[in-house]
């Protein structure tokens, strides 16, 4: 296998909701698509939002499922002033801040917020990692 993520999908409740959190809210650029689908393209990688129910008819698993979901998407910034400021707009876009920005064991400084479907962002400042 070749050592990449070209597509990260989110099973929401709710498709036009993320589509205007992700959109309007935290400013990711919208990709055109197919409809019932909203395709995200990042630095090297794509943010897919699906409905959760959908999604997993497709995996062939069940829809149902809460707390915590194991994993965390991060997001890395320049400084840590940065971090602050892009949990606030988070924040002003309707996410939840779960952890506000702090400096952190490992060096760096970093907050979490939680999505509108409760899927978690860390924002991170880490100094011994590279951001373009």
């Amino acid at each position: 296998m070749e050592p990449r993520i070209t597509l990260i999908t989110l099973g929401v409740a709710d498709l036009d909701r993320s589509i205007r959190f992700y959109r309007d809210g935290l400013k990711l650029p919208l990709r055109p698509g197919p409809e019932g689908v909203a395709f995200f393209e990042l630095r090297g990688t794509w943010l897919s939002l699906y409905p959760r129910g959908s999604l997993a008819e497709d995996a062939t698993v069940p829809a149902a499922g809460s707390g915590f979901r194991g994993f965390s998407l991060a997001h890395n910034v320049r400084t840590p002033e940065e971090v602050d400021r892009l949990l606030d707009e988070a924040v002003a876009a309707g996410a939840t801040l779960i952890k506000p920005g702090q400096k952190v064991f490992w060096g760096g400084y970093s907050g979490y917020f939680s999505d509108p479907d409760g899927f978690l962002w860390e924002v991170a400042w880490n100094p011994h990692f590279w951001v373009e």
